[in-house]
Parts: C-alpha cells; sequence; structure tokens
C-alpha cells in the first residue's frame, strides 16, 4: 500500500484525451465525496458543494458545456475546435464532477477562507482518486469560471464554481514528477 508520501508525490493532472472509458464504480465516487468533506472549515462553514454526472449525464453535460461556449461567445471569437473539443471531452472518461464554493451566511468568514476550504476538498479527491488508481483532470477551461456557468448551476452572486473534475481510468498515468522552483527559495526560516 503507497504511504501518504507517495500519494501526494505521484498524483497527476491526466488529461480526459488518454483515459480509457473504464467507468469508475459509483461508490468509489461516493468515497471521493466522503474524503472531501472531512476538509478543514473556518467555522464549519463547510462550503464545498459537487453535482456529479455520471452514465449517460457526462455526454449531456459535455454538449450542454459546449453551447454555452457557442452561447456565450462572440461569432468573431467563436473556435469550431474549442467548441468540439467540449462537446467530445466526456468520451473517454467515466464521471465529471462540478465544484462550486457555496457562500455561508456569516460575513466574518472571509471569502477566501470559503474557497481555501473548498479547494482543499478538491485535494483530498485528487489523493484518494491517485491512492485508488482514478486518473482526474482538475480543469476550469472553457466556461467553467464564466458567469454563464455560475447561471448554470443556478448559483448566487456570492458563490463560485472552482472547477471540474473529469475522472477515469488511465492505462499509464505514471508520469515522474518535477517541481520548477527549488523548495529552498520558496521557504523563508527563521529560527
Amino acid at each position: 500500500m503507497a504511504t501518504l508520501t507517495q500519494i501526494i508525490e505521484n498524483r497527476r493532472s491526466i488529461k480526459p484525451a488518454v483515459m480509457n472509458g473504464q467507468k469508475i464504480e459509483d461508490n468509489v465516487i461516493r468515497e471521493l465525496l466522503q474524503l472531501a468533506d472531512w476538509a478543514p472549515t473556518h467555522a464549519k462553514t463547510e462550503p464545498w458543494r459537487f453535482v456529479v454526472y455520471a452514465g449517460e449525464a457526462v455526454a449531456r453535460f459535455c454538449a450542454d458545456h459546449a453551447n454555452l461556449y457557442k452561447e456565450n461567445t462572440p461569432a468573431e471569437r467563436f473556435n469550431q475546435g474549442t467548441f468540439d473539443n467540449l462537446t467530445n471531452m466526456g468520451n473517454n472518461l467515466s464521471h465529471i464532477v462540478a465544484v462550486y464554493m457555496k457562500r455561508g451566511a456569516n460575513p466574518n468568514i472571509p471569502v477566501i477562507e470559503e474557497l481555501a476550504a473548498t479547494s482543499c476538498a478538491v485535494q483530498n479527491i485528487l489523493l484518494g482518486a491517485e491512492a485508488n488508481g482514478i486518473a482526474v483532470l482538475w480543469s476550469t477551461g472553457g466556461m467553467t469560471l464564466k458567469p454563464a456557468m455560475k447561471q448554470y448551476f443556478q448559483l448566487e452572486e456570492e458563490d463560485a464554481v472552482l472547477g471540474l473534475l473529469y475522472m477515469g481510468y488511465a492505462a499509464d498515468s505514471s508520469k515522474p514528477g518535477a517541481r520548477n522552483t527549488p523548495l529552498e527559495q520558496k521557504v523563508q526560516w527563521h529560527s
């Protein structure tokens, strides 16, 4: 069994194009969402929310996403390749999990803390997926961060979409990791 260090160091973003179409059992997705639910949260606001697309709903969501792009992009900026890519994004994957932050009513909790808590929930999913051999891409592409997607999910003004998790299996997702900047250049240590 992999150690937590190995899971963290081995986790990679895997593009849907290299996923193989093998389905993840719904109960495994539920287990990953249970891990997400244990993210840290200030004042127990638990702002993370998930919309899960499985089976035929994956293709329907991808078609909806592509249509949001078409409807909200000026004709001179519309790219047929982008539209086609969004339409076909789900062809090789198993599930899509949309992630958003539902802002709580407590004005004393800063928005950044709610966004951070929701991001921690996503990281729990990513690490759980890695431990289960599941490939994931946390995507903010297409219309994901645009007002049209927020409207699609019927979110309030203070809520925020944080991304789409494209999930499936891939034959080989074991690319070695690397960091561009040594840790020593990112840390100031005072004693």
